[in-house]
């Protein structure tokens, strides 16, 4: 049988996502959230339309996703959020290993003293892993990434592909 390559950069250079996201690595949060647009101007119902054809969404898209970007990415973060506390086995794994690597590391390479026996450190790296690693893997973490990814794509992409652009744009891209 032989495997199916799909041409992953013929999807994505129609649509010309690559260009959108190259400033993501580059700006700083508060950087980001300066740049958001008002709740009135994204949630403009006036504006929502259905597009003619591919080409007009290819171009709403291009628009909206370097003009709504930071709104995007806030909507991306309150998606994220909002998986985590709907999957609380999840983030009660995120949040037991965080705290337990940040008490090993506190004890500088020290071993741990109890009452009635020494752990060093390197037996507390390997209780914690065997307790964290099975937890995570029961929390599904796969399949709460796979959900965000879809309800990301499904909510920008839908804004970015129904929302029309301002009218003095469209003015400024016929005379051009």
């Amino acid at each position: 049988m032989s495997r199916i390559n799909i041409p992953l950069e013929a999807l994505t250079s129609r649509l010309n996502l690559g260009s959108h996201f190259e400033g993501v690595r580059s700006q700083s949060l508060t950087t980001r959230f300066s740049n958001l647009k008002p709740v009135g101007e994204f949630f403009d119902l006036k504006r929502l339309s259905k597009p003619a054809n591919f080409g007009e969404v290819q171009s709403r898209v291009n628009y909206n996703l370097s003009y709504f970007q930071s709104n995007y990415f806030a909507v991306a973060c309150m998606l994220a959020i909002y998986s985590l506390l709907t999957n609380l086995r999840l983030l009660f794994d995120m949040i037991f290993m965080a705290v337990g690597l940040f008490a090993i590391r506190k004890l500088d390479g020290r071993d741990l003293q109890l009452g009635f026996t020494t752990v060093t450190t390197s037996q507390l790296y390997t209780i914690l892993f065997v307790i964290g690693i099975p937890v995570f893997i029961w929390a599904s973490p796969i399949a709460t990434a796979l959900w965000l990814v879809g309800a990301i794509g499904v909510s920008v992409l839908g804004h970015a592909s129904f929302m029309d652009k301002p009218i003095d744009t469209a003015f400024s891209e016929e005379a051009v």
